[in-house]
């Protein structure tokens, strides 16, 4: 599993996990619990790919909100 990217914006992700379904990518979302502790952007939930889908994921999420896409290796831990 791999980070897409991370949002604290409910229909944004709502519509991100549509459209990633509707490209038949599996897509996992990580740290909802903990974000519906804290509104806003004080913890956004992480959306995780696998590793193999992420360029396709990319470009889907390239498609829907370009702004929020993050640089490519951006929440690398390595």
């Amino acid at each position: 599993m791999v980070e897409l990217m991370r949002i604290a914006e409910p229909v944004l992700l709502s519509a991100l996990r549509a459209a990633l379904a509707g490209a038949r990518i599996d897509v996992f979302e990580f740290d909802g619990p903990v974000a519906d502790l804290y509104a806003g952007d004080i913890f956004p939930r992480r959306l995780m790919v696998h590793e193999d889908d992420l360029d396709a994921a990319r470009e889907v999420v390239a498609s829907i909100c370009p702004e929020h896409l993050p640089p490519r290796h951006a929440y690398d831990r390595g």
